[in-house]
C-alpha cells in the first residue's frame, strides 16, 4: 500500500486529492493540543476516513525525546493515550512513537526504555516505534514494540524485514502540501473512523 505522512492538518478536499493521487494511508500526529500547528483531530480523522484512507498515528514532540528514557515515554504515553481516547481510536490499533534523529547504539538502552515506558501508559493500544534501520533493527530484536516504521534517513541504504512501513522519499509536494512518502507491507495498526 502507498501512502503519506505529514505535519500538515488536512481538510476534506486535500484528503480527497491525496487519495485521488492513489494514497490508501495517511500518518498524523497524536500529539497534545499546544501542537495544534502539526496535530490530528477528530474532524480530520474523519475527512481521511471518508476519503477511503486509513490512518497511523505517531506521537512526537521533539527529535530525540526517546533518548530521555523511561521518564520521557511514561509522559508521552499519557499524552498519547489521552489523545487517542479523545479523538476515539479504536483500541487494537498502533500508536507509533518516533525516533526522529540518528541514534546511535548508546542510545538504544534509553530508547527501549522510552518505549516500554510509554507502552505500559496506552492500554488498549499496541506501541510501534519510527525511526533508522539501526532503530527498528535493535527495537525489533529486544521486542521493545509491536508495530515499526523504518525511515530511509540515517538507514544507509539498508531496509529491514521487520518494518511494517517504510519512508522512501521526504519532502515533496502533493495535494498542495508537503508529504513524506511511504509503504506499508502488513500489520501496520492502522484504523479509521467507521
Amino acid at each position: 500500500m502507498r501512502g503519506i505522512d505529514c505535519a500538515t492538518p488536512l481538510n476534506a478536499a486535500t484528503a480527497g486529492n491525496l487519495a485521488a493521487a492513489g494514497m490508501e494511508f495517511v500518518c498524523r500526529y497524536l500529539v497534545p493540543e499546544q501542537y495544534a500547528w502539526k496535530r490530528l483531530t477528530r474532524l480530520e480523522a474523519e475527512f481521511i476516513t471518508a476519503a477511503g484512507m486509513q490512518i497511523i498515528s505517531v506521537f512526537e514532540t521533539s527529535a530525540s525525546r526517546a533518548s530521555k528514557g523511561a521518564a520521557a515515554g511514561q509522559a508521552d504515553g499519557a499524552a498519547a493515550y489521552k489523545e487517542a481516547q479523545l479523538i476515539s481510536q479504536p483500541t487494537g490499533t498502533a500508536i507509533y512513537f518516533a525516533v526522529d534523529y540518528d541514534a546511535q547504539p548508546a542510545d538504544c538502552d534509553a530508547i527501549e526504555a522510552y518505549l516500554r515506558a510509554a507502552e505500559g501508559q496506552i492500554p488498549g493500544y499496541a506501541g510501534g516505534v519510527y525511526g533508522s534501520y539501526s532503530v527498528i533493527e535493535e527495537m525489533a530484536h529486544r521486542g521493545a514494540a509491536w508495530h515499526f516504521w523504518q525511515t530511509y534517513a540515517w538507514s544507509r541504504g539498508q531496509r529491514s524485514r521487520a518494518a511494517n512501513i517504510y519512508q522512501h522519499k521526504n519532502d515533496i509536494s502533493m495535494a498542495g502540501i508537503g508529504v513524506d512518502l511511504n509503504k506499508s507491507f502488513g500489520n501496520e495498526g492502522f484504523w479509521s473512523t467507521k
